[in-house]
């Protein structure tokens, strides 16, 4: 939880000297933004283990003075973007408020330490000590991997018994996701083992212990279900309304989750026909029976949110012909209910590293946003809007087809 600090806790900290729990910025403009986003990321890693949060003042001079910028609902709508962006994973744990400070406003953004170092803005490890601001040298990145195997872990990290290092792939570990993980320079530089690499990125528990975790398996797993029999998609394409009727393809696919997604994406789009409307409109228009982008959507997010833990459910997508129907094993988690479920501005991560996962591979470009971006193309194309049938047990999207 977001500890929010008493105005006497924010003066002290805004009258002292800069040091590794604050920063300060006159604006959010020119190199502020950029700058900022890394600030974060070091409060986020709390190298020096204070377990006490960051403060990022906007509308103060370097001294702490107030410095008249004007804080305006954009300008904090634009720093809580730092969370959902994308750019920093796992997301950062912050809360943004306009304060009054030495009788002037400020905004000021709240940064609590991870409970899952090393987190990375685009692609670098950026940590604070004093004053200093820098990306992680390798006895850093140590000691931030070493606090991890501390803390309480979501089950995406947990270690799976029985599994080894040899499960991995290492091809598409250096090949496909390093170089979309890390920035080129820091690859160019690094002189780290493979296994504190896997661990670096939280594939295996530590480079002592090569013991693979869910997320190594699911992101690079050669056959993650001889571990996690549910990680898998379960697709029938019936034709008629009810699950009684005839089936005309099925497919159990299993994989990797990068894997799966490709071939499922495949799937949907053979299924997905395009019809031509030459007589209501004076140009040939291409029109989809569902918009894909948002099928999409909602199967990315049935993936990432569902529950690996005690289930050997798949997720399971039927195509009917009247709609496609995704459900997702396990009910809301944490700040999502099924009341606020898809509204903007809430969201929650079952399994924070393998949205982590998914964001690296380009499968979600920002976070938060992949209901009401389904909900927009599902729109646009003609649809009916989404809709959703929550309980504790499982998440339910019904997709209806374009009348």
């Amino acid at each position: 939880m977001v500890k929010k600090l008493t105005d006497e806790e924010l003066l002290s900290l805004l009258s002292d000297i800069e040091s590794d729990r604050t920063e300060r910025k006159e604006s959010f403009k020119g190199s502020a933004p950029e700058k900022a986003r890394q600030a974060v990321c070091a409060f986020a890693n709390d190298l020096p283990d204070h377990n006490q949060p960051g403060l990022l003042f906007i509308g103060a001079t370097d001294d702490g003075m107030p410095a008249d910028e004007p804080i305006t609902d954009q300008l904090l709508r634009s720093l809580a973007d730092i969370k959902t962006d994308g750019n920093i994973l796992p997301p950062p744990v912050i809360f943004v408020e306009k304060r009054t400070l030495k009788s002037k406003a400020m905004a000021v953004v709240t940064v609590m330490p991870s409970d899952m170092p090393p987190v990375k803005y685009k692609g670098r490890i950026w940590v604070r000590t004093g004053p200093r601001r820098a990306v992680a040298n390798e006895q850093e990145e140590r000691i931030l991997n070493e606090k991890r195997r501390y803390k309480s872990l979501p089950f995406d990290l947990y270690p799976i018994q029985g599994a080894d290092i040899s499960d991995l792939s290492r091809m598409r570990f250096e090949d496909e996701y390093l170089p979309q993980a890390f920035a080129a320079d820091v690859l160019r530089a690094n002189e780290r083992s493979y296994e504190e690499r896997l661990s670096s990125c939280k594939m295996i528990v530590s480079p002592q212990d090569s013991t693979p975790t869910v997320l190594g398996l699911l992101a690079l797993g050669k056959s993650p279900q001889d571990f996690l029999p549910g990680a898998r998609i379960q697709f029938l394409r019936i034709d008629g309304t009810e699950l009684a009727d005839t089936v005309i393809d099925e497919a159990d696919i299993r994989g990797s989750v990068v894997d799966m997604l490709r071939r499922m994406e495949d799937k949907l789009g053979a299924h997905n026909r395009i019809g031509v409307d030459i007589n209501s409109r004076a140009t040939h228009v291409l029109e989809q029976l569902y918009p894909l982008s948002a099928v999409n959507q909602i199967l990315y997010n049935a993936v990432l949110h569902r529950t690996y833990e005690g289930t050997n459910a798949p997720v399971r997508v039927y195509w009917f012909n009247d709609r496609v129907e995704i459900h997702s094993p396990g009910g809301p988690y944490g700040n999502v209910t099924s009341e606020n479920l898809g509204k903007p501005g809430i969201t929650d991560y079952r399994n924070p590293d393998m949205a982590d996962v998914l964001k690296t591979f380009g499968y979600i470009q920002a976070f938060g946003r992949g209901i009401a971006t389904a909900r927009r193309e599902m729109q646009r194309n003609g649809n009916p809007l989404p809709e959703f049938d929550v309980n504790p047990g499982a998440v339910l999207c019904i997709l209806r087809r374009r009348p």
